[in-house]
């Protein structure tokens, strides 16, 4: 497939006006400066010629709940939180994603083409997050990377949730308590299993404890739920006793302690801040934070926290963090490359390079404006959304 025209927002350098990409075998086999001695189709080929519009990475969601959360189903579709014990790591999310869930559909009309999923807040430690394609139906089919991070949670959710049952944790210093005390046991399980296996012994995996492996090895991160600075702070000082790296969700507080999180270096995924301020620990929540981080050297995605807000909002999410202060450019990359090195995938997604995959969406203008239009999304190459079918 070749794509013609346009202005093709790279990610990777200069913007590219009136270029061309060639997609083959769900890759990007060709990016540049359109040339009529370059473009030869061959009879099987498709042209897209798009003209005006403006041809960029897939967008990338750093974190949501789609297809865990179904949308109108109530507590038949709501999956994610089992909210009987507050260290869970072993749970998968990719066992209970639904891909028939509505929102998968619209996020590929709003040309997301990707997807960090998995379970709640309400667990200190809630489980698996998996990286998905948005388009197909069997959830085998659509994983880009499984388990893609480690989900844990400070702050108002785990207390609320525990302490309505009468049980731990009902404080922070609980929450911080169980937290490592798990990592401690992890971080133990693993010296004997390294031990065992130099020694040529048997080892008596446990599965409990082997999901914390990609972890401890820094394969994967911990998915922070933290929204105040004293939670912030907390789970930065958990993840430096133990080595780990770690994301940093939601974040709301960051643009109160912009210049000490970007010494610290963990990277932030702002929102949802389309929703409203119906918790304490997010009173200070607003769209400048993005901004005021990504300005102070940290680098910065922009989540729905779908559905705390729709899927579909996310270019409009990221629009709104431009008009409080983020800059144009660093928008764009906010929902592309900085996402797509936050969720660990950078080498494969979020920007249009050779040999990328062939994930990419094409607006008829700037996606973070409301009434632009998507007109295509491609995923591995295929058309799964053309505007008007």
């Amino acid at each position: 497939m070749y794509i013609l025209g346009g202005i093709i927002k790279t990610m990777a350098g200069e913007d590219i006006s009136d270029g061309y990409v060639r997609l083959v075998n769900g890759k990007i086999a060709e990016i540049g400066k359109r040339d009529e001695s370059k473009v030869h189709p061959a009879a099987h080929e498709r042209v897209l010629e798009v003209r005006n519009g403006i041809i960029m990475p897939g967008i990338i969601e750093a974190h949501c709940h789609m297809g865990i959360t179904e949308e109108k189903k109530g507590m038949e579709g709501d999956d994610c939180n089992e909210t009987v014990d507050p260290i869970t790591p072993w749970l998968r999310a990719v066992d209970a994603i639904n891909t028939m869930d509505a929102a998968f559909g619209d996020a590929v009309r709003a040309g997301i083409t990707a997807a960090m999923i998995g379970p709640g807040s309400s667990n200190v430690v809630g489980g698996q997050f998996a990286l998905l394609k948005t388009s197909g139906r069997r959830v085998d089919d659509l994983v880009i990377k499984a388990p893609a991070a480690m989900k844990v949670a400070f702050g108002e959710n785990p207390k609320v949730n525990y302490s309505g049952q009468s049980k731990s944790p009902s404080t922070r210093m609980a929450i911080a308590g169980m937290l490592r005390k798990e990592l401690f046991r992890a971080k133990q399980y693993a010296q004997d299993k390294e031990n065992a296996v130099k020694q040529g012994q048997d080892f008596q995996e446990d599965f409990t404890l082997e999901c914390w492996l990609p972890v401890l090895n820094k394969e994967i991160p911990l998915k922070a739920h933290v929204h105040r600075v004293d939670d912030i702070f907390t789970a930065i000082r958990i993840a430096r006793e133990f080595g780990l790296n770690m994301t940093l969700d939601h974040c709301s507080e960051g643009h109160l302690i912009a210049e000490e999180l970007a010494a610290e270096g963990f990277p932030a995924i702002v929102g949802p801040d389309f929703a409203s301020r119906n918790k304490i620990e997010v009173q200070n929540m607003a769209f400048k934070t993005a901004g005021v981080l990504n300005r102070a050297g940290v680098m910065t995605a922009i989540t729905t926290d779908h559905p705390v807000s729709l899927i579909q909002s996310l270019p409009l999410c990221v629009g709104m963090a431009v008009k409080a202060g983020l800059p144009l450019e660093e928008g764009y990359k906010a929902m592309t490359i900085y996402a797509a090195d936050i969720c660990g995938v950078a080498d494969r997604m979020g920007s249009l390079q050779v040999g990328k995959d062939a994930n990419l969406a094409i607006f008829d203008g700037n996606p973070m404006e409301v009434f632009t239009e998507t007109l295509y999304t491609i995923i591995d190459g295929e058309i799964v959304y053309e505007a008007g079918k």
